[in-house]
């Protein structure tokens, strides 16, 4: 082996910086570079007083490949460890030698942690590293290519990420490189062979890839590691995902093989030939199961070493299936030409079509049939074309694949190329990929817009109508202002420093200070009134909070909010009364239909828990559990309150007796307040329930109080409520859960280190309102305009200037106005039309001569002819009768 290594590629240990990687430990095992020992390292280890001799014994089954990748280890963990520098040479003189035996000695060993298992399991797993990532892309290039050549169905393509969290992030990767092979193919775009082989590959594949990329993350870690305890078992797990993950990327490409040749190859002749030579050549691809299982087998008798041997088996079987599935498809695909055409010209040498007749192949056929596959697979066709048939003998079939088997092996010279090659047809597409949006966000095309700015009209002119002021506050705050404010819910809150580069670069602009995004609008506005040092603010603020959250239908991470907070002295629930009769009167001209509101109050909750045994210190979390009765059954939230929080049975069905209670506001206090009632013996439901009565008549006056419900089971999570919380929940067919929510929040502002100013506030969860009003106009087939224009003008030529001098003076008049410029009238009127503007100026060359305008009623198809210089006058009285 020392002779044979000049001209190789050397990989220095020990070298301050150098690090091991799972390509060099490959290239090492299978003789593609030498070792050194970096002089530093050596003479950093002198010998050492208390040394020991260190013996090991590699398995009789091991081949070459893993003996020296355990080597390489051993030798690399040694320089890691105090051993001294005889020891390291000792071990790089064994590594170098052409044959290797089974038993070793080291002596002058200075540390008696050395584990020759330990070395093996992350040598070994090194080069699992190494082949896994490059079978990855190779055998999904080979399956898009079996998908041509078998004319499949390739429907189980069509994945995409559902951003809610519901699809396999690798499924839809694997789905999206294959739609690069097949873009332009018109043999899958009629694909009528429907195969579980072929429907598996998006999970199956997309599956190897997690497995992959979790054995590479752990490998990386034990490469420049020294003997550490753990080590072989947690390996051991990653790669028993491995033989399971490598048995099913093994099983369906064998499939996809037989039915290749049983199927997709037209020449019998061909077909049955290269049927033997599978039996031949690949008779390893029936013992997959075999070999996983035995791999199985050894891990549940801890006999790490056999279980590695047999995972390195089984990826070496894997990776020939997928050579000889790549034969297969490749003949399927280019065969005829290849041979058919071939044996007649070389007269017979290597044998007769099957049919006996000369076979002719048209100009026109072939052209034609160059532009059937996918573009991707044609350029990975003509690649190994140009590879493999530049010099070989014509029609000979074993060489053919022989030489295909040897450029997908990765210890052949030319693997590298082929990889190249994969991986920049797939990247080839980037560019021209349609791009996604996060997970939780939303594009809002320009007819929910006009929606949403509707409905923000609506909510801003009733926060005005009740004397609040704007805010804006930043995006982002100071981590330390959000947490400990929200309770459980802290866990969704996005601190940048932890999220995309982006983030990090705000949060170092910052001058390194630890930023998050806002939770909600209610800490900030605390946060500004604490700041400023006010004692009373009446503000409202609509703007996006984001949470760390899983999305779902309705659920998002990035979403508006509209806030109206009350802070101040003022008269006992005189802005508690005032933010639910702002609910009431928002809901009602957004015009969503019914909704109830929800009402209770936090010292109420406290005072039921009190008198039900519950711990004072677990109030805030038995609230949390019971946050959820309106997603969850009781028994669910029970049996999370005993067996997680701690409760007993006997305390949590109390509680369940309790919050069963809901019902009209006047009635249920009423019941609450009947003399011997156990809330009267709190004071703290004693208080809440004689501020609710004082709540309840002022709402009962104000006309509202029939849209309110008091529920007991409702408890909002955030730990910063002190006294009345309240929920809005819609009643329609639209499924949306809570659209609003608020209470009071007599300590929050206090949290900042100011003096306590008590407030009380709502938020409208506008964006559940949005899908509410959306699927009410569907159902009333209401079309919405997405712009306000008023009129067009319209230019029938190509003068810009006239029209620029028209539609400035209907600008200069505040007039909603467009223009177009084109000489066909038909194209204004479709203009027109298409955006529901009522009204058109047409003016051409006829009518600048008469010194006139065409206005057209394009809602009543009139048309008048009105002077240039009354133009203005029409069009505001026109627009005045319309006005509503």
């Amino acid at each position: 082996m020392a002779a044979a290594a000049a001209g190789r590629r050397t990989v220095t240990l020990g070298g301050k910086g150098a690090s091991l990687t799972s390509s060099s430990v490959f290239e090492v095992a299978h003789g593609g570079a030498s070792v050194t020992i970096d002089s530093s390292a050596l003479s950093r280890r002198s010998s050492s007083n208390s040394t020991t001799n260190f013996a090991f014994s590699i398995p009789n089954y091991f081949t070459g490949e893993e003996i020296r990748a355990s080597l390489l280890l051993l030798l690399n963990k040694i320089l890691l460890s105090s051993s001294s520098a005889s020891a390291s040479a000792q071990l790089q003189e064994i590594l170098e030698r052409d044959v290797l035996s089974p038993d070793y000695t080291i002596n002058d060993v200075s540390s008696d942690d050395l584990d020759y298992s330990v070395a093996a399991i992350d040598g070994v797993s090194a080069i699992f590293d190494h082949l896994s990532s490059a079978l990855s892309s190779i055998a999904d290039a080979v399956a898009a290519i079996s998908c041509e050549a078998l004319r499949a169905d390739v429907s189980p393509f069509n994945l995409m990420d559902s951003g809610d969290g519901s699809s396999s992030k690798d499924a839809v990767a694997v789905a999206s490189d294959f739609k690069v092979f097949f873009n332009g193919s018109k043999l899958v775009s009629s694909g009528k062979f429907v195969d579980t082989s072929v429907a598996e590959i998006p999970l199956v594949h997309g599956g190897f890839r997690e497995v992959s990329r979790l054995l590479h993350s752990k490998t990386r870690v034990q490469l420049n590691s020294g003997f550490r305890a753990g080590s072989v078992k947690d390996m051991s797990t990653a790669l028993s995902s491995l033989a399971l993950s490598l048995l099913n990327l093994g099983d369906i490409s064998a499939r996809r093989t037989k039915l290749l040749v049983a199927n997709s190859i037209a020449d019998v002749e061909l077909s049955s030939r290269l049927s033997k030579m599978l039996e031949t050549d690949c008779k390893r691809a029936d013992s997959l199961e075999e070999l996983c299982a035995s791999s199985q087998a050894a891990l549940r008798k801890k006999d790490y070493l056999l279980f590695l041997h047999n995972v390195y088996e089984l990826l070496n079987v894997v990776r020939e299936i997928v050579s000889w599935e790549a034969v297969a498809a490749f003949i399927a695909l280019e065969g005829r030409d290849i041979f058919v055409e071939k044996i007649q010209g070389d007269n017979g040498s290597v044998g007769e079509p099957s049919t006996g007749d000369k076979v002719k192949i048209d100009k026109k056929t072939e052209k034609k049939k160059k532009v059937v596959l996918g573009k991707g697979t044609t350029a990975l066709m003509q690649f190994i074309m140009d590879r493999l048939l530049g010099g070989a003998k014509k029609g000979d079939l074993e060489k053919l694949a022989k030489d295909i088997v040897s450029l997908l092996d990765p210890r052949g010279s030319g693997f590298d190329d082929v990889l190249t090659k994969v991986k920049e047809i797939v990247e080839s597409n980037e560019s021209r990929r349609l791009p996604k949006l996060p997970k939780g966000t939303r594009d809002f095309a320009k007819e929910q817009m006009a929606v949403r700015d509707k409905a923000f009209a609506i909510i801003g002119e009733v926060f005005k109508r009740h004397g609040a002021m704007a805010l804006d506050t930043p995006v982002f705050e100071m981590r330390e202002t959000l947490m400990g404010k929200y309770g459980e819910d802290s866990k969704l809150i996005y601190d940048l420093a932890d999220q995309a580069c982006f983030f990090i670069f705000i949060a170092r602009l910052q001058g390194g200070e630890l930023c998050s995004l806002r939770y909600d609008l209610t800490v900030p506005f605390a946060r500004f009134v604490a700041m400023n040092g006010l004692t009373s603010f009446k503000r409202y603020q609509i703007a996006k909070v984001y949470r760390r959250d899983n999305p779902s239908k309705g659920r998002y991470r990035e979403f508006y909010q509209c806030d109206f907070d009350i802070a101040g002295q003022f008269e006992k629930m005189g802005p508690d009364f005032e933010v639910i009769k702002i609910l009431t009167e928002l809901l009602d001209e957004l015009d969503i239909g019914d909704y109830e509101v929800k009402l209770n109050h936090r010292k109420l909750l406290d005072g039921m828990l009190a008198i039900c045994g519950v711990p004072k210190e677990k109030f805030r979390t038995i609230c949390s559990s019971i946050d959820k009765l309106d997603k969850q059954t009781f028994e669910q939230i029970k049996k999370e309150m005993v067996e997680e929080k701690g409760l007993t049975e006997e305390t949590a069905d109390k509680i369940g007796t309790f919050v069963k209670h809901r019902g009209s506001p006047v009635e249920l206090l009423s019941k609450l307040k009947e003399e011997g009632s156990e809330f009267l013996k709190n004071s703290d439901a004693e208080l809440a329930l004689n501020e609710l009565e004082i709540l309840f008549k002022a709402l009962v006056k104000s006309k509202c109080v029939d849209k309110v419900v008091f529920d007991l089971s409702l408890a909002r999570g955030l730990d910063y409520y002190t006294g009345v919380v309240f929920e809005a929940v819609f009643k329609g067919a639209t499924q949306v859960g809570s659209i609003a929510a608020g209470g009071r929040y007599d300590n929050l502002i206090g949290m900042f280190g100011t003096k306590q100013v008590p407030a009380v506030g709502i938020s409208l969860g506008i964006e559940r309102v949005f899908a509410i009003m959306e699927q009410l106009q569907k159902d009333k087939n209401q079309e919405i305009r997405a712009t306000e224009t008023q009129v067009l003008v319209s230019i029938l030529g190509d003068d810009l200037s006239l029209g620029a001098e028209l539609v400035s003076e209907l600008w200069g008049a505040k007039l909603k106005a467009e223009f177009s410029i084109n000489k066909r009238v038909i194209k204004h009127i479709d203009r027109a039309r298409g955006s529901k503007i009522p009204y058109m100026v047409i003016v051409g060359e006829q009518e600048l001569n008469k010194g006139i305008v065409k206005l057209k009623d394009v809602t009543a198809a009139t048309e008048d002819e009105v002077p240039r210089s009354g133009l203005l006058e029409e069009l505001r009285r026109r627009l005045n009768a319309t006005s509503p």
